[in-house]
């Protein structure tokens, strides 16, 4: 085929352009050379970088990538184009953004509106430390971390409690079941919510009758009614336990769980009662028998830790002071350095006055508890100037003292129990599915190749 003119210079230009682009390919695909420039594509924005600005921190992934080659360069990335240096990563470009701010300035900062977790995962993915990030972020990035941890220990816990929930070939599988969703679920049908309503019913008259029960009453048959009383919410407990017991699989991790044990405490002191006045009623040791039955009544106030497990308040508190434990025990080292020092002071300039009620240490120390915690009894109080002077400022440093962390454990407080509320209510739940979408990147195809095409259709 005889081509003309225009054709063959059409095809030698073509040629030219494709040996060059060639020659030009091979260097930059050279596996020696490292990379000069890059465009470093994430969740389809592109940014361009410098390799002297990614090599300053050459043990993140982009700084790994400033310094590799062509092989070393594709275990960094998704995927490449080394024609055109850009290397493709499936990650999220938003976050990117606190990532490219911290190359270029040396800060890595963080907004409240991130999820510390993916934050967390992101930047162990670009191969950043969490210590990098700056100071004015670090105590509320570490704070929130901290707390979703907490409810993620939470969650674990309830998840591991309901976990015995599978009854699949055990004995009378369709009765365990619902009389455990009957008494574990309290929203999963309108009986288990009356069940449940029923049974925090009995814990509240347990405990107004275990009060009422230590007054002298002049009525007759009052105390007949208290014990009466005292005896079916007794039985309601008892059975309810041995219900519980009965209808789960594993015995072992049932009789560990400290609310079952909460539950156990609750009416163990009732029986072992029982039992000491009827085998040790009319003996001579009665004085001493009374002494361990008074003890043993006393511990009937376990009952009202029951209420735990209908309130999502005692459980929020109960994990906050866990959490806070310490700002607590902060709290408490103040306190204590403080009525130390105080109660020494206002000992020493009080314990020579006449009538004075300071009469030893240990009541300066009560003095100066009740002061710091603002209660002021008022059974021991300084006479002189100086000793009132000296209270005026023990009562305004317990004011600040208890001020600081209190501040910090209610703000905790209030965030974990909203939390908890929302996970409880369905708002968060702990198997949720998160759909992600992908950007497919489409890299230009080869003009080496397109220019052969090219070439084969003209001929």
């Amino acid at each position: 085929m005889k081509l003309s003119r225009f054709q063959s210079e059409t095809i030698c230009c073509l040629h030219v352009i494709a040996s060059f682009l060639e020659a030009d390919k091979h260097h930059k695909l050279s596996h020696d050379d490292p990379l000069d420039f890059f465009i470093v594509n994430v969740g389809g924005s592109r940014y361009i970088l410098s390799q002297e600005l990614l090599a300053s921190h050459p043990e993140t992934r982009l700084g790994k990538l400033a310094l590799s080659n062509r092989d070393s360069a594709l275990d960094l990335c998704d995927d490449a184009d080394f024609l055109e240096n850009e290397f493709f990563f499936d990650r999220n470009s938003q976050t990117f953004q606190y990532i490219m701010n911290f190359y270029k300035t040396g800060h890595l900062h963080v907004r409240e509106e991130l999820c510390v977790i993916s934050f967390l995962q992101e930047i162990e993915y670009w191969g950043i430390d969490e210590l990098r990030i700056d100071s004015c972020c670090r105590d509320k990035y570490y704070r929130r971390k901290e707390m979703k941890e907490s409810l993620n220990i939470r969650k674990d816990a309830d998840i591991m409690d309901n976990e015995e929930e599978d009854f699949t070939g055990v004995l009378c599988q369709d009765l365990r079941q619902r009389l455990w969703d009957l008494m574990e679920k309290p929203d999963s049908s309108k009986a288990a919510k009356t069940f449940g309503t029923l049974s925090m019913f009995f814990v509240m008259v347990s405990i107004m009758n275990m009060a009422l029960i230590s007054l002298d009453f002049t009525i007759l048959g009052a105390p007949i009614i208290l014990d009466v009383l005292e005896y079916i919410c007794i039985i309601w407990f008892t059975g309810e336990l041995m219900l519980r017991f009965m209808c789960v699989r594993d015995k072992c991790r049932f009789s560990r769980s400290v609310v079952n044990i909460i539950d156990l405490l609750a009416i163990l002191p009732f029986y072992v009662t029982l039992a000491v006045e009827s085998l040790h009623g009319g003996s001579t040791e009665l004085e001493n028998v009374g002494r361990v039955v008074q003890v043993l009544r006393l511990l009937r106030f376990l009952r009202m830790l029951k209420l735990g497990r209908h309130s999502t308040g005692l459980k929020s508190l109960g994990m906050t002071i866990a959490q806070c434990y310490e700002e607590v025990g902060l709290l408490m080292l103040f306190l204590s350095v403080g009525i130390s020092i105080f109660a020494t002071v206002e000992y020493a300039i009080e314990h020579d006055m006449p009538e004075t009620t300071f009469t030893n240490v240990p009541s300066a120390w009560w003095w100066a508890t009740t002061s710091m915690t603002t209660v002021g009894y008022g059974d021991i109080r300084p006479d002189t100037v100086l000793g009132k002077v000296m209270a005026f400022i023990c009562i305004l440093s317990g004011i600040l003292i208890l001020a600081l962390p209190i501040a910090i454990i209610n703000d905790r407080f209030s965030a974990f129990n909203c939390k908890k509320e929302a996970w409880f209510k369905g708002i968060v739940h702990p198997k949720m599915e998160i759909l992600s979408s992908f950007t497919h990147f489409h890299v230009v195809p080869n003009l080496y190749d397109f220019l052969s095409s090219v070439e084969h259709q003209i001929f």
